[in-house]
Order: structure tokens, then C-alpha cells, then sequence
């Protein structure tokens, strides 16, 4: 009889042994996805995100269907956008839209920003802009970007609906979240979004 009950005592604390490798298994795990959860919402909220692209407005740099990594922490960090940046932002109040947009900083705050004769000036002075579709058709302008604002405009110029079109056509530094750095679809073009033909110089 003592014989019997050991044997069942020595499989009663194999299997309790079972039961918590098992739940200790279950509970590193589950740590595990709720840490990876926790960082990937992290790495979105304040480092990159992903951003597609559903628009002409930015082609040929950007075409539709674009799926871009952009990067929040500079931004976040203090960092200034620069001319010749592609951006994500909030869209003004006057659309009406939820989507944030994307477009190509050109007016920096203080600058006066023309559009006439195919070219925008900028203070008096042509950007070279290699990498627009096609040279601007409409005239705009003389307007004087406010400080802490900026002028956005798309690349494709004469269909792009950017900040020449708005009412209020200048975007405050707050509301600018991240800048596209990379595109990783598709395949194909797989690779980043600026390059030494894409400049907005004087």
C-alpha cells in the first residue's frame, strides 16, 4: 500500500510540475506580445510610422499607392523643417479632412514666396526644382510667410491642391508630425525619396 501511494504522490508532483512550466511558459509569452505590443505603439506614436499614399499630388517623386516609412522624433526633438522636406501634416481646418497630407516644404517662415513665369521665387529669387512634373502654369503670390508657419506645395504643380489653393495657405509648425524618408513599396522602387537631383535651392 506505502508503495502504491508513492508512486502516486511522485505523479501527482510530476504533473504539478507540468502545470507550472506550463503557466510559467504561458506567462513569459504573454509578457513577451504585451511588451512588443507596447513598444511597437511607442515606435509609432513617437518615432516612425508608415504613411500610403493615395494621391497624385506629390508625382513623380511620390506615386499613388506609395507606401513610405516617415520619421516623428526629429520633429518631436525640436528639429526644423527645411525647404525641400517632404512632410506629413495636419491638413488645414478649411478642408474639412481627417487624413493628414503630404507635400514638399518650399515657403519658409519669413520669406516672401512667388509663383510667375513657370518658377517660384523665393525673396525675389527662382528655385531650382528638378524634380517637379511639370513647371507651374498659374501665377501666385507675392505672399510673406508668417513666422513659425510654412508654404507647402505639392510636386506635381498643376494638379496638386496645396497651399496656393487654401484660403489660409500657410501651415504652423505644430502641425507638421514627420517627414517621408524611405519608400518600401513598392518592390521595385523600393529605396529612399530624395536624391541629389531633388533640391529646392536658389
Amino acid at each position: 500500500m506505502s508503495a502504491n501511494k508513492g508512486k502516486k504522490n511522485q505523479g501527482k508532483h510530476k504533473n504539478s510540475g507540468k502545470s507550472a512550466k506550463k503557466g510559467s511558459f504561458l506567462k513569459d509569452t504573454l509578457m513577451i506580445v504585451i511588451t512588443a505590443v507596447a513598444l511597437a505603439m511607442f515606435l509609432k506614436a513617437f518615432i516612425v510610422d508608415t504613411r500610403w499614399v493615395p494621391s497624385t499630388s506629390m508625382v513623380p517623386t511620390i506615386e499613388v499607392d506609395d507606401r513610405l516609412i516617415v520619421v516623428k522624433l526629429g520633429y518631436l526633438l525640436g528639429q526644423q523643417p527645411e525647404r525641400g522636406d517632404i512632410v506629413v501634416f495636419k491638413p488645414p481646418a478649411e478642408l474639412n479632412e481627417r487624413s493628414k497630407l503630404i507635400k514638399r516644404v518650399i515657403g519658409l517662415p519669413g520669406e516672401t514666396l512667388e509663383v510667375k513665369d513657370g518658377f517660384v521665387y523665393i525673396n525675389g529669387e527662382p528655385l531650382a526644382e528638378d524634380y517637379l512634373a511639370e513647371r507651374p502654369n498659374y501665377q501666385y503670390g507675392p505672399v510673406t510667410v508668417p513666422e513659425g508657419c510654412y508654404f507647402m506645395m505639392g510636386d506635381n504643380r498643376n494638379t496638386s491642391y496645396d497651399s496656393h489653393r487654401w484660403l489660409n495657405p500657410f501651415i504652423p509648425e505644430n502641425d507638421i508630425k514627420s517627414k517621408a524618408v524611405w519608400r518600401y513599396w513598392p518592390l521595385d522602387r523600393i529605396g529612399g525619396i530624395y536624391g541629389d537631383e531633388d533640391t529646392a535651392d536658389q
